[in-house]
């Protein structure tokens, strides 16, 4: 199933060329990862256009040794201009910092984090741990529930409402997708 998920990710073609120019990046730890790949298998299980409805393409990195939010901008201006042709979002946030703003931001605290994965491991669904770079994918749980479309909260990241509210959304997009409380 793990060359399936990667065939059905690169069918996006700005996931293919943001991997095809990840080194350029030279970010450490880094990972693609989020909506823009478990969608991409969503929408190609419901005959959609690989790109139909993704809204930004999320890029996690691990820098422990300078959790400013300037360098984080630094980072993320370097690939506003990387990928200005592909006319997307893109989004990169340092793991390492997430602790210092998650609360104010989403209302719940946060854990410092120890690498990239271990914030792909705390997205509010399980089907949607995903992350890849050109030689590896990361998939803590799988890829049955991402296929089958299943639902859940994250025990890891037990926000209730949050996860109310993603999982709404994502059923609107995808109706055939399910909730298993």
């Amino acid at each position: 199933m793990k060359q399936q998920f990667i065939e059905d990710v690169l069918t996006n073609h700005n996931n293919a060329k943001i991997l095809a120019r990840w080194d350029a990046l030279a970010l450490p730890d880094s990972w693609l990862v989020a909506g823009c790949l478990f969608q991409t298998v969503w929408n190609s299980t419901s005959q959609q256009a690989p790109e139909s409805g993704i809204k930004d393409y999320d890029i996690f990195y691990y820098d422990p040794e300078d959790l400013s939010a300037e360098a984080e901008q630094a980072k993320q201006q370097y690939a506003d201009e990387l990928f200005a042709d592909l006319n997307i979002t893109l989004e990169v946030c340092n793991q390492a910092r997430v602790h210092l703003w998650y609360e104010s931001h989403f209302g719940h605290s946060y854990p410092k984090l120890i690498s990239a994965q271990d914030g792909i491991d705390r997205f509010l669904i399980p089907s949607t741990c995903v992350g890849m770079t050109p030689q590896e994918v990361y998939a803590p749980n799988g890829f049955d529930i991402l296929y089958q479309g299943v639902l859940s909260m994250n025990p890891l990241t037990p926000h209730r409402t949050l996860y109310e509210q993603k999982a709404h959304s994502y059923q609107q997009r995808w109706p055939w997708l399910r909730r298993m409380e």
